[in-house]
């Protein structure tokens, strides 16, 4: 038989720690002080369907206050006014003015040689001549013809008065036995013949007036219509001498001296200095909000200017509209074509706005939803967005004052509902 150690063996007695106790149960409390305190966020870090680091993430705090919408953007001087002059006829072109001349509204700045129309205007000038001869002539013959018919419808007259007389006298002489009345008869056939010549002529002279009055009308117009076409040729031959529309400075020249030239060629450019404005390109987002009035400063040459809105184009070019502000007053006079100057238009300004800073989150979300932070996690939350300016964004519904949201890096959540934000 083998004996064990159990003869060896024999009872300790283990003394009570009080000390050890109270820490022991210290340690306990802080245990149990902790789960109550960080137990729901550890629970959310955990139930979050992924995590993505703070660093690649932007933060913004929703903010009430004012709210202004602006454009601000670059612009150039451009000339209102700059009329690029063409050809009205075709010719060879002798130019009066250089490229950078100063010029006046009136003034000729080139002259194009065309024998084809100043002959042409020379011909129908004639032929208006003859025209002219035509009509005075015809106002002759019409005279002359009504003299005729007049003459004619007063001896008619006077034969009828002569025969109504004799028929008298011989009514008379009959009634008196002194004639037969075979010669009444006779003075009444001659009565009713003079009758009957009279209502001709008379018929004839108001027939061949009109008749007359009419031809005469008809040469008139021909010769009217012959003189606008001859005063339309004037002003072809007239402007044949290319004159400046307005104050201003030669802009470019098209052609070389005594070039020959199409109808309609460009020959010369004229930019009027007075009348100047700045041209600058706006974000197609912005463009709808623009309207023709808006106020506006512009900036340069270390002054400030106000100016107005007074053109947008209705075209969308590389995702930018062009559009035009003049100066709101006198323009000023140290500024030059194509300068560089700063714009700014005011589109809105209102108080007690509910605003965020404006990131990536719009586009991405297309303004339907935002990531709201809350303990480390942030949670797809839906919102509605209103205005935008080039730094924030309107709030209408969603969220509230104080709320902390991501408004960029939104993309690495890949539509996750609840999203862990890691250190």
């Amino acid at each position: 038989m083998i004996r064990d150690t159990s003869a060896q063996d024999r009872l300790v007695e283990v003394k009570s720690n009080p000390k050890r106790r109270l820490v022991l149960i210290g340690v306990g409390v802080a245990v149990v002080a902790l789960l109550a305190l960080f137990g729901p966020r550890i629970g959310r870090l955990f139930s979050a369907d992924a995590s993505v680091s703070s660093s690649r993430l932007a933060f913004a705090t929703v903010e009430r206050g004012p709210f202004v919408r602006d454009i601000a953007a670059e612009g150039k001087v451009v000339a209102a006014v700059s009329p690029t002059l063409y050809a009205t006829y075709g010719g060879a072109v002798t130019l009066k003015v250089h490229a950078g001349d100063a010029v006046k509204k009136g003034q000729v700045l080139a002259v194009i040689d065309s024998p084809e129309l100043t002959n042409k205007l020379a011909q129908e000038m004639s032929a208006a001549d003859a025209m002219q001869v035509d009509y005075l002539r015809a106002q002759i013959d019409a005279r002359k013809t009504r003299g005729e018919l007049q003459k004619a419808y007063d001896n008619a007259n006077i034969d009828d008065q002569g025969a109504q007389r004799d028929l008298a006298r011989y009514q008379k002489a009959f009634t008196l036995g002194a004639v037969p009345s075979m010669d009444v008869d006779k003075s009444k056939d001659a009565l009713q013949k003079a009758n009957i010549t009279l209502a001709h002529a008379k018929a004839d002279l108001a027939t061949n007036t009109d008749s007359l009055n009419f031809d005469i009308q008809s040469k008139k117009l021909a010769h009217d219509r012959q003189l606008l076409l001859v005063k339309d040729l004037q002003r072809q031959v007239e402007d044949l001498n290319v004159k400046s529309p307005v104050d201003g400075q030669v802009g470019q020249l098209f052609i070389a001296e005594r070039a020959t030239v199409a109808k309609d060629a460009q020959l010369v450019s004229v930019i009027d200095l007075s009348a100047l404005e700045v041209e600058m390109k706006v974000p197609e987002s912005f463009a709808r909000d623009l309207g023709i009035g808006m106020t506006g400063e512009i900036s340069g040459n270390g002054a400030t200017w106000k100016g107005l809105v007074s053109a947008i184009s209705p075209e969308v070019v590389n995702g930018e509209v062009a559009a035009r502000l003049r100066f709101d007053g006198q323009t000023p006079k140290q500024l030059r074509q194509n300068q560089r100057l700063s714009v700014r238009i005011l589109l809105d300004k209102r108080d007690n706005v509910l605003t965020v800073q404006r990131g990536s989150f719009v586009d991405e979300s297309g303004g339907s939803y935002a990531y709201l932070v809350r303990d480390g996690v942030a949670e797809k939350h839906p919102i509605r967005v209103g205005a935008s300016s080039i730094d924030k964004v309107e709030i209408l519904d969603g969220l509230k004052e104080g709320d902390n949201i991501v408004i960029s890096g939104t993309d690495s959540f890949k539509g996750a509902q609840r999203v862990a934000i890691s250190n």
